[in-house]
């Protein structure tokens, strides 16, 4: 019909099914089947359209509404007929998801065809354009492969993965906690620059210092932070002082009374995934000796399974609470520590990621030195694969 296509680029779906029910009407009998023939709609859709104007029909849209169907109305989403395909499809990516965990972006070097295919043989029936929509609304994207100066994986890289995501499956199975812990990116508290950007009227950008020289009266902030996996919950110590292993123990100690009890009030153990390095490091001896304190004040063991050399980028709490932290405050200055600890606080995602944050004004003292009689007082296990990376700290006896 000349009319119709004369209108069909500006009518919506309401306005299509409403002026078809008009010229339905216009026509008489036999106008249904003769319009429905001529622009391709439903009859049905017709005669409903008929029933909106003559005010039979049921939820009719009031006069004037701008809605185009009513409450309800056309197909149901894909995730909410099927709650579980998001998760699913989130435990195919992350055995191989790769990165830079500070990105918006994370991404996967499987297919969406082949995703889709997995699915669907799993049970969650998907087209892969479905698929693509869904990682874009997770925050994945496909990327080409980039050479990078690493240098030469360890041997035992992926079985240490592979022992790492054997143990978290198993504590968790058992209603165990199980935490990814790491030190965020210090940063200069004061008017500096921030990366990104944020929403201010036009023409009246935030203005900061031209150089990044540390204000002494300030100082750094240094956030540690404990990611529990399977509640997705996170907790945050912004230190100013030193970042140690002491601090990083009295973090994960504060994060089990804060927030781990409550989630966990049966726990009978507790399992740390964290870096080879640093202040959480495989070497470093306080690291142990703190632990030992923590083990002994909880009355329970705790396990602790390092990530191999240089993968400190597939550490869960680097993409699971760290690059959300980072998008949050984009283009906000870190004026003050308390900006930064409402900025972490008021982290939140789509996944339900919840995040709690505590200044912690302790001073820790810098190279501390563990004796060997220190060390050799520590109830260590070590696993048989690795006991370097892999052991486990049992709480010594009374007067041990």
């Amino acid at each position: 019909m000349k009319k119709y296509a004369s209108l069909e680029g500006v009518l919506d779906e309401r306005s299509r099914r409403l002026w078809a029910a008009t010229e339905a009407q216009a026509i008489g009998y036999g106008g249904i089947a003769l319009v429905a023939r001529a622009i391709g709609l439903m009859p049905e859709t017709i005669a409903r359209g008929i029933k909106e104007i003559n005010g039979e029909a049921a939820n009719t849209l009031p006069p004037g509404s701008r809605r185009i169907r009513r409450a309800g109305g056309g197909r149901k989403p894909a995730c909410v007929k099927d709650p579980g395909l998001p998760d699913a499809l989130e435990r195919l990516i992350e055995p191989v998801t790769r990165g830079d965990p500070e990105s918006p972006l994370r991404w996967s070097s499987k297919s969406v065809r082949k995703l889709a295919a997995e699915l669907t043989r799993q049970g969650h029936p998907v087209s892969n354009v479905l698929v693509a929509k869904l990682l874009r609304q997770m925050g994945y994207s496909l990327q080409s492969n980039r050479k990078v100066l690493e240098g030469a994986d360890h041997p035992d890289r992926n079985a240490q993965f592979e022992h790492i995501n054997r143990r978290t499956s198993e504590q968790i199975a058992t209603k165990n906690p199980a935490i990814s812990v790491d030190t965020k990116k210090k940063e200069l508290v004061g008017d500096f620059k921030n990366g990104g950007k944020d929403l201010r009227p036009f023409g009246d950008p935030i203005d900061v210092r031209v150089h990044d020289f540390i204000l002494p009266e300030l100082g750094r902030a240094n956030p540690y932070g404990v990611y529990d996996i399977a509640n997705n919950l996170g907790w945050v110590s912004v230190g100013v002082d030193h970042d140690t292993a002491e601090f990083a123990v009295e973090t994960i100690r504060r994060w089990w009374y804060t927030m781990g009890v409550e989630a966990h009030p049966n726990a009978t153990s507790l399992l740390i995934t964290a870096d080879g390095g640093g202040s959480n490091g495989s070497r470093v001896r306080l690291w142990k000796v703190e632990l030992q304190r923590l083990a002994d004040e909880l009355a329970f063991p705790i396990s602790v399974c390092h990530l191999p050399p240089g993968t400190s980028k597939w550490n869960k709490i680097e993409h699971r609470l760290f690059s959300f932290i980072t998008q949050n405050w984009r283009g906000k200055p870190l004026v003050s520590h308390a900006v930064i600890v409402n900025l972490i606080a008021a982290t939140k995602t789509t996944t339900g990621l919840k995040v709690r944050c505590q200044l912690d004004d302790r001073r820790y003292e810098a190279g501390r030195k563990v004796s060997d009689k220190e060390l050799a007082a520590v109830n260590i296990e070590r696993d048989e694969f690795h006991g370097d990376w892999n052991y486990t700290i049992r709480p010594r006896l009374e007067g041990e």
